[in-house]
This record gives structure tokens, sequence and C-alpha cells, in this order.
């Protein structure tokens, strides 16, 4: 794939993430990107394996979502009109494609945080069976997050980064390599402050994992030049918690768990800005194959 059609595309998606509220038709987002309507659809299903209106339409789903999980005051008619649907039962159809319950099952089965979209109804006993087996494991979590994790509340600066865009978790390995191999002839990698990061555009939570957009990252002390499927963009300022660990890799989701489990029994809100990871070494050259690795969620 020619690496014009990515940084054009990348673009695209950026642009689609910071306007979800706003039209984005298929003539809207051509003009942007520089394209006939006809090649944009051709070009976007084959880099991103999804219609362009299928995209923006699971986005703002995915979008809906995370408010009704984190942002109780918003009602589902705001929802519906802020993300262009014509009526609540709209949405709600829609919602329902895609997690097979209402937007107020949804938010009602995650504020009782045992439950699970879809689940069945419950007989003889097996509602307080879930319940217990949920208090068990929310309990082993945090015992290994005291045992496991150094966590604290930081306002950070905003940050420069080279990066690549990753969907899914297939082939992350080598959107790393291919960002170290354009980092290395740069001189890069010998500065002593080299770090690279990841930064989260959608919820495993709520977005299948072949489909969750990454940014794979390189710190930058200042913007450089960059082209082809390398961009350049930034990480906002503001205020986080900072989970630091030194974990194995199939570790990382049972960090993250901890730390969205710490910041909702602190009385901390989720901001609407992205979470990330910065790493502090190779995992491959530590003697236990473990990250040494920060992680930040947004908060107000």
């Amino acid at each position: 794939m020619r690496e014009d059609y990515i940084e054009r595309i990348n673009k695209i998606l950026i642009y689609i993430e910071d306007n979800l509220d706003n039209s984005l038709s298929l003539e809207t987002i051509s003009k942007i990107a520089f394209y006939s309507p006809f090649h944009l659809h051709r070009l976007f299903k084959a880099i991103t394996n999804e219609t362009l209106n299928g995209y923006v339409t699971r986005k703002r789903i995915e979008k809906a979502a995370l408010l009704l999980l984190h942002h109780k005051e918003f009602s589902i008619t705001e929802l519906s009109m802020q993300y262009g649907f014509n009526s609540n039962s709209s949405f709600t159809r829609t919602f329902k494609k895609y997690y097979g319950v209402s937007p107020k099952q949804f938010r009602n089965s995650n504020s009782n945080n045992f439950s699970k979209i879809g689940k069945a109804e419950s007989k003889n006993g097996q509602e307080t069976r879930d319940i217990e087996k949920y208090i068990c494991n929310i309990m082993n979590l945090k015992n290994w997050m005291t045992m496991n994790a150094k966590i604290e509340i930081k306002e950070m600066p905003k940050l420069d980064v080279a990066f690549i865009t990753q969907i899914g978790e297939n082939g992350l390995d080598k959107a790393f390599e291919k960002l170290v191999k354009w980092a290395r002839p740069k001189g890069l990698l010998e500065s002593k402050d080299f770090k690279m990061a990841r930064v989260y555009h959608d919820s495993f939570k709520i977005t299948e994992p072949e489909k969750v957009r990454m940014s794979v990252c390189i710190l930058l002390k200042e913007p450089l030049e960059v082209s082809g499927e390398i961009g350049l963009t930034t990480i906002e300022k503001g205020k986080f918690i900072v989970g630091h660990f030194e974990i194995e890799p199939e570790d990382f989701e049972k960090s993250w768990s901890g730390l969205y489990i710490w910041m909702n029994e602190n009385g901390f809100q989720k901001a609407e800005r992205n979470p990330f990871e910065i790493f502090h070494n190779n995992y491959h050259e530590h003697p236990e194959k473990k990250s040494i690795v920060d992680l930040y969620i947004p908060i107000k």
C-alpha cells in the first residue's frame, strides 16, 4: 500500500475522532482527503477493512457507550441527538446491533459491575454466584495492584510524538519495529530520554479487539519532519492517574482493569482524552521479559 494513501487515511481517522458530533458524510470527508468519493470509499475499505459509513457509525455508537459508562449525567436522548440519530428508537436499534442490549440496559448492567452485557436471565441463585465471583475477582485484583502498582496523580505537559497507526493487536510488534527502524538513522535511539508509547483511541471494553485503533509512538523533544505512514501528533496536557508497573505482557489487561477500579473507588471521573502507556525499557532485554511501564488515565 502506497505510503501517501496511508498518510491521508491517518488524517481522516484523526478528523473523524475529533468530529463525531458533526457531519461526516462521504462527500464531506472526500473534500478533506482530496479524493473523489468513489476513490476514498475503496481506499478506506482497503486500509481499515470497514466502509467509511460503517466506521463512522461504529465510532459514534462506541463513543456513546463510553459516555454511558463514565458520564451518568448524559441522558440517552442527549446522546442520540449529539451523534446524529433522528430518534431514540433509531439510536437504540443501532446500539443493540453492536452490544445486544439497549442503551438503558447497557448503562444499568455496567452500573451493577458484576453483570455482563447480554447476560442471560439468572436462575437458581446464579446471580448470587455471579456477584460473589465478581467480588472475589475484584478483591484479588485489588490485592494484586497493592503488590505491583505505584499510583499517583500527575499534571502532564503536552507531549509531541511521532506515530504509526495500528488497528488491532495483530501486527503490533511489527509496528513498533517499523517505528524504531525510522528513528534509528535520526539518532533518536541514542538519546537518554528515548521512550516509546502507545495511545488507545478505542477501549477494549467496548470495541472488538481486531478493530481497536492505537497509535504506536516515539516521544519527541521537538517535532521532526515526517512523511508517509509516520505521522506527527500530540498527547494533550492534563491531569492523569498514573500507575507505574513492572509486568509481563499478559498482565497489561489486569493492570488497566485494576487502575480503572482504583479510579472509581477514589472518586475520580475519566476525562474524554485518550489513555496511553509510556514504556521505560525494551521488555526483550529485561532478564524476566518484563515491561517497565507507566499507564495514564486522563481525569477531570
